[in-house]
């Protein structure tokens, strides 16, 4: 009996007793796990030369637009022309890889690719960045515009300028790139190009000879906008000659490599054995493999100045690669490059796990999350009825959510998120708080911080600068909706015959939870909405308790303008109302300013019908029963403790449009 290897060996070849007519060679498994794919795949290739791209035939640069103007599309249709990726039906946002991005259908991650193109017989490194378009991303955009010299800036030619659009255009006109206007869309029955291209003059102050016209879904000029961005980008000012500088603009986590750092080289060379150091840890690393992302990782020997790629050092610690860090040749220290504007938190919120024994688990998730996304601030809370958790800062709610969903698909975490807050500060009075503070100026993410007003001077919130784009038939709405929401109308500007951008200063708690859905659902889904941050303005801020009977309840307690509290008091006690088990004993739940109730619900007690066995009789006998099952209630009201489970807290906490 002989031991053969072949098709008796099953799939994966295993050695199996008995005779095999013709042994067949050892065969690559039919599938292997992604991860191993990918460097099974990767090994196989031959190595580009990247030596051929000198400086002056690189450019770098970005696709920024709206939500749903067609980046994705584009980014495509350009990989398609340069031969990146063969042209098949099925090429539909090739380069949104996340399960989040495919499902809501829009851009989360920013994501790099190497095009390869010739031009009047010139071959051109063409490095395309393609960035997310909703205003919870912009941390991104800025970012990806940190590594390029130059952006194609699309336009819907059905929908015009939109309020995102405007902001990204002021990104890039800050970072002095060369922009090109695109009007994408143009196959469309409704398609007004010309209207677009007098929009982006009025506002921009671009010709309208200047723009170009394309279809991204149809490939209709597509192949002008590459020639474009040759003529009009210039090659990125730098050096093959200097010494190593590499800024990380963007790193992941593979669990079988460690950390993969996205750099872009602002001078000198790096190869696989090169001794590198972080500027930010100070640690020495050895290079294990270069390569640029086409858009899949693809080792190259080397990378030069002004390329785009990624690099594997060895990092196994997700705090190794700081976004914004500045890599170089370890004993030729060079001068840090300046890295990014930290991302601000806008809105603030409680993580924590459902079950505490998989808090170690949710700690790791976490770490792995916020190297991929750096823009959310993670910082240790706990709760007496939620357990050990974070308290975590986002840029928005379309933020927080998407954060989320990555946890549960990409981690199989579940989580539960608190009611979403925003920073406040309050300027202290009392010198005793002052000198244990170590400042006269605190801030407050969390309401159980919140300080007395009579140790407080005054209390200042967040404002944003929010612009709204809408056709003018819903302007009497939306200015009755900003005035709602405690906003000041700062400008008014009619961008053609047909559309208006409105310039509000609104308090940011008023917009965090569901402004964007009313402003949504009141111009029937036409009005777009962009705000950035104004600083901070003098409220008068109260911090509201939720008392059942008469204890209060931590994880309820909100911070609110004095305005607003009645209302949401008593919204928040008829939902509790409806949350909380009825116990033997009546519940108060009650909504309190300091020792000032504002709303009051009573969830009636389980009774028992003590008269049930009084037929007729005397009216003092049936009021003696009634009077000792009150006082048999009474007696249990106070001993008797209201414990709030944890599903009723996740009911009650997670976030309700207002009914």
């Amino acid at each position: 009996m002989a031991l053969t290897v072949g098709r008796a060996a099953g799939r994966w070849g295993f050695l199996l007793p008995g005779p095999c007519p013709a042994a067949a060679p050892l065969r690559r498994p039919a599938r292997l796990p992604a991860a191993c794919e990918r460097r099974y795949s990767s090994r196989g290739k031959e190595k580009t030369d990247m030596s051929t791209y000198p400086v002056e035939s690189i450019r770098n640069f970005s696709i920024i637009a709206h939500v749903d103007h067609g980046k994705s599309t584009l980014a495509d249709r350009l990989l398609e022309i340069t031969g990146t990726i063969s042209k098949t039906d099925r090429n539909k946002q090739v380069l949104d890889k996340l399960q989040v991005e495919r499902e809501r259908g829009i851009t989360v991650k920013a994501q790099t690719a190497s095009l390869f193109y010739n031009h009047e017989g010139i071959n051109y490194l063409l490095n395309l960045i393609d960035t997310p378009g909703h205003v919870d991303f912009s941390y991104e955009v800025s970012r990806s515009l940190s590594a390029c010299q130059g952006v194609i800036l699309v336009v819907d030619a059905n929908e015009g300028i939109q309020a995102q659009t405007v902001a990204n255009f002021y990104l890039a006109f800050e970072a002095q790139l060369s922009i090109i206007p695109v009007i994408n869309k143009i196959d469309l029955k409704n398609a007004d190009p010309e209207r677009v291209e007098k929009q982006i003059e009025k506002l921009f102050d671009i010709p309208t000879d200047e723009c170009i016209r394309i279809s991204a879904k149809q490939g209709t000029n597509v192949e002008t906008v590459l020639q474009k961005v040759i003529e009009k980008i210039p090659p990125p000012q730098c050096n093959t000659a200097d010494p190593l500088k590499a800024l990380v603009f963007d790193s992941t986590f593979d669990h079988y490599r460690g950390v993969i750092a996205n750099v872009a080289l602002f001078g000198g060379e790096i190869a696989k054995g090169h001794k590198i150091m972080s500027a930010h840890t100070k640690k020495r690393y050895e290079v294990n493999e270069v390569g640029i992302l086409t858009p899949n990782e693809q080792p190259t020997h080397k990378l030069y100045a002004g390329q785009v790629g990624y690099l594997i050092a060895g990092m196994k610690e997700v705090t190794e690669a700081q976004i914004g860090d500045t890599l170089f040749l370890y004993k030729q220290p060079v001068e840090p490059l300046p890295g990014f504007k930290s991302a601000k938190p806008m809105v603030f919120a409680g993580m924590y796990p459902v079950d505490q024994t998989e808090y170690n688990n949710l700690k790791s998730a976490l770490e792995r999350l916020t190297l991929n996304d750096s823009s959310v601030t993670v910082h240790r809370d706990s709760s007496l009825a939620l357990g050990a958790g974070w308290r975590l800062g986002f840029l928005g709610l379309l933020h927080m959510e998407v954060f989320n969903q990555r946890l549960e698909q990409e981690y199989n975490m579940s989580v539960i998120l608190t009611a979403p807050t925003v920073p406040y500060k309050a300027i202290l009075s009392s010198a005793k708080l002052t000198k244990e503070h170590g400042k006269d100026q605190i801030t407050i993410i969390n309401p159980a911080q919140f300080p007395d007003k009579l140790s407080v001077s005054e209390y200042l919130e967040p404002t944003v600068l929010g612009t709204i784009v809408t056709p003018h038939e819903y302007i009497g709405k939306i200015i009755t909706l900003c005035q709602d929401r405690r906003a000041v109308q700062k400008d008014m500007l009619y961008i053609d015959e047909n559309r208006v951008m409105l310039k509000y200063l609104f308090p940011l708690n008023e917009i965090v939870v569901d402004f964007y859905d009313a402003l949504k659902s009141l111009s029937s889904g036409y009005a777009s909405f962009d705000y950035e941050d104004a600083g901070y303005q003098s409220a008068d801020l109260i911090k509201m308790d939720i008392l059942l009977n008469g204890n209060p309840v931590e994880e309820l307690a909100t911070i609110i303008h004095s305005d607003k509290a009645y209302a949401a008091g008593k919204l928040l006690c008829e939902r509790l109302k409806e949350t909380i088990p009825r116990q033997l004993f009546e519940i108060a739940i009650q909504a309190a300013i300091g020792k000032k109730i504002i709303a009051r619900e009573t969830l009636k007690a389980y009774r028992k019908n003590v008269v049930a066995k009084c037929y007729g009789g005397d009216i003092t006998r049936r009021m003696k029963l009634l009077k000792r099952q009150a006082e048999g209630k009474r007696l249990m009201r106070k001993i008797g403790n209201v414990e709030v489970p944890r599903d009723a807290f996740i009911r009650v906490l997670k976030r309700e449009p207002d009914k």
